[in-house]
């Protein structure tokens, strides 16, 4: 057996394991000395070890997988994933310069690096050419070994906004134009949508602050989005023009570099979440390593200590945070990968180590509508769950040791095995 490909098993039973899960925030506690058994691509029981064998053991003879004293949580959620980012530079040159057989085979590698390390569902939000579709069809028909995929299409931007020279993006222009983005998007399978509301940092010709869609455009995607019960996240920098979107029904913000407690107060009252992408303000070894422009890193870099002023006025305000990276799930970054760097310094941020992994598991699957069957260990959901042998509860950073990934009751990761992250 190649430990990288998924196992075929029909049923399992996973022992020598503490189970835990976002549902600590609501006062469930982590069951130590506990079993898990999947069977199928779901989990049939979970509880103390004893109980489970002898329900499974009923059922005839289960095959065990011992975890080690692992402790056992859903996978992470990345909520904010470009499966095709070309940001400026050399190293987006290379991706926009594919041709879409190119592009296929690299969203594909993406997509398994991203389950690899511990991430079993993603939220695109903005990828090329409605490749993602395709790929999720191939990762569903088990053609390609990838993560769970929500996936917004192709993000609607006004002629000239953020992102409009790539193929990531739809170019839209008044109400009518705006309502037409969201229909096709919605025609290609979206499961949300995504709109660009102001500039960012990766614009050369706009600023953060760039106000880029008016009142009537703005309403007209929130509206046609939830008539076709979809729902909306917004790229947006400033408060002012977030304020408006959030009375306007927006779902999400996305970044939200220059927050204001005002506008915090009212996201919070209205149920819109946040995911702040902390990394974006923060990388620029990554930057470095894609050639981005001397330009974009000044307005990322100089934007970082605002944008964490930003993120503690949500704490503050009680504003629902989720796990987003923008940076590739998977990218190698300062010791661990871009998705477990976001959620520690999310939890270093003032969110805490039990709200962090809520944060990345729970919060996520619950803004996607998916909690019936995703974001906690409990009998009848998917089983997508990883080990670890640090306790997240007294450091997120025990998401850097993920040794075992199990995605749909199939181990797709084993450390012990041999498995290798190339």
């Amino acid at each position: 057996m190649n430990p990288a490909q998924p196992t075929d098993q029909s049923q399992v039973v996973l022992t020598n394991c503490t189970v835990l899960d976002g549902r600590v925030v609501d006062g469930v506690d982590p069951v130590p000395d506990a079993a898990v058994w999947v069977r199928g691509d779901r989990i049939a029981a979970v509880g103390p070890r004893t109980e489970v064998l002898a329900e499974a053991e009923r059922d005839g003879a289960v095959p065990r997988i011992d975890l080690g004293g692992a402790y056992l949580t859903p996978g992470l959620t990345n909520m904010h994933t470009h499966l095709s980012l070309s940001l400026p530079g050399s190293g987006g040159d290379t991706v926009k310069g594919m041709s879409p057989h190119e592009l296929a085979f690299y969203m594909a590698d993406g997509a398994r690096r991203t389950l690899h390390c511990g991430v079993t569902t993603v939220r695109c939000v903005a990828e090329k050419d409605h490749a993602d579709f395709a790929l999720r069809r191939a990762i569903t028909a088990g053609r390609v070994v990838g993560p769970r995929i929500f996936t917004a299409g192709q993000a609607l931007v006004c002629t000239g906004g953020h992102g409009h020279e790539s193929s990531d993006t739809m170019e839209c222009d008044g109400a009518d134009g705006f309502r037409r983005g969201v229909r096709t998007q919605v025609r290609a399978g979206a499961d949300l949508i995504k709109v660009m509301i102001s500039g960012g940092i990766a614009g050369e010709h706009e600023a953060i602050h760039t106000r880029q869609l008016f009142s009537d455009e703005l309403a007209a995607v929130i509206r046609t989005a939830h008539a076709w019960g979809r729902k909306v996240t917004a790229h947006a920098g400033p408060a002012v023009v977030i304020g408006e979107a959030v009375e306007l029904g927006l779902d999400c913000v996305e970044h939200g570099y220059q927050l204001t407690e005002d506008v915090t107060a009212r996201m919070a009252r209205r149920g819109t979440a946040l995911v702040p992408t902390l990394l974006v303000t923060r990388c620029k070894e990554f930057f470095d390593e894609l050639g981005v422009p001397e330009w974009m890193q000044c307005r990322s870099l100089g934007a970082g200590p605002r944008h964490l002023e930003s993120y503690a006025m949500a704490l503050a305000a009680g504003v629902e945070v989720l796990l987003g990276s923008d940076m590739p799930p998977f990218w190698q970054f300062e010791g661990t990968n871009a998705s477990v760097r976001e959620l520690e310094y999310m939890s270093a941020g003032g969110l805490g180590p039990a709200r962090a992994l809520y944060a990345g598991t729970l919060g996520p699957i619950r803004w996607l509508g998916a909690e019936a069957d995703l974001g906690t260990v409990e009998a009848g959901k998917y089983a997508d769950l990883v080990a670890m042998d640090g306790d997240p509860l007294a450091d997120t950073a025990a998401f850097r040791g993920v040794r075992w990934v199990m995605k749909g009751g199939q181990v797709v990761r084993d450390d012990r095995a041999g498995w290798s992250a190339q």
